[in-house]
């Protein structure tokens, strides 16, 4: 009986010591993560010095040729990257925008990848292995689609899209109407419409709103039909008026508020003119 005591206690030892090296990990590569994002994000507010910063592994191999205006056309007609954002996209060229809401340490660059939509599922901006992720564009989104699909990870520190559920109280949309997103190319600021909780649907579900299948709203019906299940889902009345021909953004994360499965909060902003 003495030896199966001891055998239990040192079993448990062992796990407690599991368990506190992993938590000891997670909060490494959370630290790691948030402590890159800063980098990234000190690039984008303060470029002036590129030769400062060691350059990263990027997704492609095609030399990039970053031009020197600001969203406009160059001599042959292609757009040319604004200006803060050439160092950052010189890194990797997967960078498809940058997200951030005013007076909140929210602030990420934004991934496309339609030919693998989750790569930056659990991938830092460097590729390397990240819980955080990196903020991304659901493969079906494209310029002028209508509807720019993007997900992040609700992380139980605070950071990433777990900033977003805040919005679920009708006095911080007050405090915080608008969110901020760039592409490469332009700078767009966006109202926020609506916010909502709803949840991934199984396929054998029919007659459900599946939000996230709404990437491409150049149908008016489409349109129509995305606008007006996103009010009859809406936690309270922003009272912005949305009409066809607005882009828009729909900002997707997990969420376990409600206990429900597969549940997301989503917040849906439409771009000022």
């Amino acid at each position: 009986m003495y030896m199966l005591s001891r055998i239990l206690f040192i079993v448990f030892f062992l796990v407690f010591l599991g368990s506190l090296a992993g938590i000891a990990v997670c909060t490494w590569q959370d630290w790691r993560d948030a402590q890159a994002f800063a980098g990234l994000n000190e690039l984008v507010t303060d470029p002036a010095e590129p030769e400062t910063t060691q350059p990263v592994a990027t997704q492609s191999t095609e030399p990039t040729e970053i031009p020197d205006s600001q969203g406009e056309e160059n001599g042959s007609g292609e757009r040319e990257i604004l200006a803060k954002y050439r160092t950052v996209y010189e890194m990797n060229s997967d960078l498809y925008g940058w997200l951030s809401i005013d007076g909140l340490p929210f602030s990420y660059p934004v991934m496309h990848t339609p030919e693998d939509e989750e790569y930056y599922l659990r991938r830092s901006f460097d590729g390397a292995y990240s819980r955080s992720g990196v903020p991304f564009i659901d493969a079906d989104c494209e310029e002028g689609c209508g509807n720019y699909l993007i997900y992040g990870h609700n992380m139980t520190n605070g950071t990433m899209f777990a900033q977003l559920e805040a919005y679920a109280d009708e006095s911080f949309w007050r405090e915080h109407p608008i969110i901020e997103f760039d592409t490469l190319y332009e700078e767009g600021e966006y109202e926020v419409f609506a916010v909502f909780y709803s949840r991934v649907f199984y396929k054998y579900e029919t007659n459900k709103f599946r939000f996230y299948e709404y990437a491409d709203l150049r149908d008016p019906d489409v349109f129509s039909e995305y606008v007006n299940g996103v009010r009859e889902l809406a936690l309270y009345d922003t009272g912005v008026d949305v009409s066809y021909g607005d882009e828009l953004i729909t900002l997707i994360t997990c969420s376990y508020t409600n206990r429900i499965e597969n549940e997301r909060f989503v917040v849906v902003a439409r771009k000022r003119p």
